[in-house]
């Protein structure tokens, strides 16, 4: 009797004030910054605190993890939900997702400028073709294990050789990948390019050092989600936040967001992300 009056309240709504959201966390600027100077100003840093204060129903505990560990609890039984995910149709299956939260530029790869040369056979138009690259199997390509990289991306990383591929599973994966780069042991990394020129001035990596090239075919820009477990409990805190994320202040986070990135990339992002939720704001 209990057990289904609990499921009752939760699937009402009307959860417990003991029930706690685990929001699992990791450093990812800028989205996300736990360290440094900039701390706490990425834009899922300003976001993760008003959905908090807009759902006072709820304990809310921060947990620090990699991206692995946050997807193997995302498909266990508990009450989890992670505040920077790419929606892929195979996450669909087993997590809850938002409507976007905000938008992100793509991904695209990093080499340092001294090898340069080595993508030249797989250029066009100054857009690096990537299933070429891996099909090549002449190098290896650093990726941060679990990590989507957007539906394009992904579907071409899945169909990469065995041994195309240098996953890295640490917390600091990016980072780690940046150095073995620097140090000469991966030549070609894929990553956010704010993401990367951030940690790259953290590690004291001058940008001019590296080139960033975009993904023939793939999307300019991303939308970043909220993702609960898909338990009763976890899809009634997405109807939740999707209530918070309407209300969200779009034009300020778009500016935050926009103010990691290279100024000619700018104004670009800032007209893509206002037509974006504009349309999506209409009924």
């Amino acid at each position: 009797m209990v057990r289904a009056l609990l499921v009752t309240l939760l699937l009402a709504g009307l959860a417990p004030s003991a029930m706690t959201l685990i929001w699992l966390l990791r450093d990812l600027p800028p989205t996300m910054i736990f360290e440094g100077p900039k701390k706490g100003q990425g834009i899922v840093d300003q976001i993760l605190p008003l959905l908090i204060a807009g759902m006072p129903q709820y304990e809310h505990t921060l947990m620090r993890v990699n991206r692995a560990r946050a997807m193997q609890m995302l498909r266990e039984e508990s009450f989890t939900c992670d505040p920077s995910l790419v929606w892929t149709k195979e996450r669909e299956q087993w997590i809850a997702f938002s409507i976007p939260a905000f938008r992100a530029v793509s991904n695209g790869l990093v080499v340092r400028r001294e090898d340069r040369a080595q993508l030249d056979p797989f250029l066009i138009d100054g857009e690096v073709d990537l299933a070429a690259l891996l099909a090549s199997g002449q190098k290896k390509i650093g990726v941060v294990a679990e990590r989507s990289y957007g539906q394009v991306l992904d579907t071409l990383l899945k169909l990469a050789p065995p041994d195309a591929l240098a996953p890295h599973y640490g917390n600091d994966a990016l980072a780690s990948l940046l150095q073995m780069q620097r140090l000469g042991r991966l030549q070609m990394l894929l990553g956010y390019r704010p993401e990367i020129r951030y940690q790259a001035q953290q590690q004291g990596i001058a940008e001019d050092e590296l080139q960033f090239y975009p993904i023939r075919g793939a999307e300019k820009f991303l939308s970043g989600y909220i993702g609960c477990t898909d338990t009763p409990i976890g899809r009634q805190a997405i109807v939740e936040i999707n209530q918070l994320l309407r209300k969200l202040p779009r034009a300020q986070l778009s500016e935050a967001y926009a103010a990691w990135l290279d100024p000619e990339s700018r104004s670009a992002y800032l007209e893509e992300s206002r037509v974006f939720f504009e349309h999506q704001a209409q009924p």
